[in-house]
């Protein structure tokens, strides 16, 4: 049975963008610090009180127009986001709900930003396996919730200026609050109807070990009262150049292992669609593999890093703008907190 492929595409991200300038209002930084390390020039964010199942929605609603498919006919639903609604339930029932489908199995998973070589890869199974024929995808995130802003002051809401409190407070977790953006991204899979197409072949990893790279330290069901875990404790903390290290020696070599396992060339590849966390990680990834960049497609100019959604919008672009086409082999990969890591080959 061939393995699947992508037969829809749809994305959504929410409100207006926000600009590397308009941070310097809350916290110490400005286009010249966030752009050279990062790539970043804008980001989105969710209005207070929406939430990733909402974006999903819109997403998956342009994505099913796009592969002429009814929502009725979606068999499976599977939900990706370390930002859901709920610590319970999972987002992916709420979206079912939302779209007009319940009843429909939703599984949520929750590889991070290295969620969609992860989730392909549990697509092909059940497809393979008879538990699907048609499997919505989605990848979605809502960072605002992370974010040490002064919210009012950085929308425009107030004409006051932040406090020197809220202002250290952000300055302090900068060096994750200006790479995330929200934004949801969607994909409709299913099995290949032509031989030679589809998913070839998926390598992924994980290692709790280096858990602290990246994370959300508040220890949440370690605490017999979880809520009364300090507030910097909830806020997203980085350990930059280790975390850089593991992605730039980490994804070259899945890369190999999963092009060796297809028994394909790495120039055989048309596309390599890489999470989209940081374009020197990229530029890293990409010498190492010996290959040019006009292979390594990067939209993280105009939205940040998107988490699970990076991977699905990018896609959706290309698709709607003509430069990923059928017949085209693509290699995804992406690495995130856990540590997760993978790559999967597609042709498409």
């Amino acid at each position: 049975m061939p393995g699947i492929t992508i037969v829809g595409s749809g994305h959504h991200v929410p409100g207006r963008p926000i600009t590397n300038d308009e941070l310097s209002k809350v916290m110490d930084t400005s286009d010249a610090w966030i752009r050279p390390r990062s790539g970043i020039e804008q980001r989105h964010y969710v209005a207070e009180g929406e939430g990733v199942s909402d974006l999903a929605v819109i997403a998956a609603q342009r994505a099913l127009e796009s592969a002429e498919l009814d929502k009725s006919e979606i068999d499976y639903v599977i939900f990706a986001t370390m930002t859901p609604e709920h610590a319970f339930p999972g987002s992916g029932a709420l979206l079912g709900a939302k779209l007009g489908i319940p009843g429909v199995p939703a599984l949520d998973i929750r590889q991070q930003c290295a969620a969609m070589t992860f989730a392909i890869q549990v697509a092909d199974g059940l497809c393979a396996g008879g538990a699907a024929k048609n499997i919505l995808l989605v990848g979605a995130e809502a960072h605002a919730g992370f974010m040490p802003f002064a919210w009012d002051v950085l929308l425009g809401e107030s004409d006051r200026a932040p406090t020197e409190e809220e202002y250290a407070f952000a300055t302090k977790h900068r060096g994750t609050a200006v790479l995330f953006g929200d934004g949801a991204g969607a994909l409709v899979l299913r099995a290949a109807d032509r031989d030679g197409a589809g998913l070839l072949a998926g390598v992924n990893h994980s290692d709790g070990r280096a858990v602290d790279q990246i994370w959300v330290p508040g220890g949440m069901f370690t605490k017999r009262h979880y809520w009364n875990a300090s507030i910097d404790s909830h806020v997203p903390t980085m350990k930059g150049k280790e975390l850089f290290k593991s992605a730039v020696t980490l994804l070259p070599k899945v890369v190999r292992e999963v092009c060796e396992k297809a028994g394909v060339a790495i120039s055989e590849i048309d596309w390599f669609i890489a999470h989209q966390a940081n374009d020197r990680i990229n530029a890293s990834v990409r010498q190492a593999l010996r290959v040019g960049p006009e292979k390594v497609p990067s939209n993280i100019a105009k939205y940040g890093n998107t988490s699970a959604a990076t991977i699905p919008i990018l896609v959706d672009e290309m698709m709607r703008d003509g430069r990923l086409r059928r017949g085209q082999l693509v290699c995804f990969l992406a690495l995130g907190a856990g540590l997760n890591w993978g790559s999967v080959l597609m042709r498409v």
